[in-house]
């Protein structure tokens, strides 16, 4: 049992001007999604786990190494995150059974040695739907300069019984970023940083 990929769609993004000013650097967006065919389409599955199982691990490694080979390295990559677009006559929980297994994402967060969570969006629509990749600091989930969203479209995907499988990435946080972070925000309203929800 493996993935049935229609197509493999790349978008790379370089900004040099951002907010009227100069990047010190360009800054890159990019990200890698597979148009897989939905093998629960049209139909109620109990048991997800089969599918899960065959097609995280296909799709986790060959996306992961396409993610690497546009960024350089894993060391290039300072934020990451993954989506999935699931089609018409599929479920919500069919984009999340295909994006949220360590199967898949495992591979991703090995090659770039990160820390934190894979940030993620899992929603439902049709050809040309929007693509929302969400990304935060590989390695420190408090860091509001990485916190950034790779958007793009697909004219002709998902077809209704298909789903886009997406990983993205950025080689650096916003370029002017002046926000600060999350943990003076903490501190300024007397949590403890070591046990956020106290008070």
């Amino acid at each position: 049992m493996t993935p049935e990929i229609r197509k493999i769609v790349t978008y790379d993004e370089e900004v040099f001007i951002e907010g009227y000013r100069a990047a010190d650097k360009p800054w890159r967006l990019f990200a890698v999604a597979a148009v897989v065919r939905n093998p629960w389409a049209g139909r109620f599955v109990e048991d997800l786990t089969p599918e899960i199982r065959a097609y995280g691990p296909v799709l986790g490694e060959m996306m992961t190494k396409r993610m690497i080979t546009l960024a350089g390295s894993g060391a290039a990559i300072e934020a990451y995150g993954k989506a999935a677009v699931v089609g018409l006559d599929g479920e919500i929980e069919h984009a999340s059974g295909l994006i949220h297994t360590l199967r898949f994402g495992n591979f991703y967060r090995e090659a770039v040695e990160a820390k934190s969570y894979l940030a993620f969006t899992n929603t439902r629509g049709p050809a040309n739907a929007p693509i929302m990749v969400p990304l935060m600091d590989k390695n420190d989930a408090g860091r509001r300069s990485h916190y950034l969203t790779i958007q793009f479209s697909i004219p002709d995907a998902p077809r209704d019984d298909e789903v886009v499988i997406v990983l993205g990435a950025a080689t650096s946080g916003r370029p002017h970023h002046r926000i600060g972070d999350r943990y003076q925000d903490l501190k300024d309203l007397g949590h403890d940083l070591d046990n956020p929800a106290s008070v």
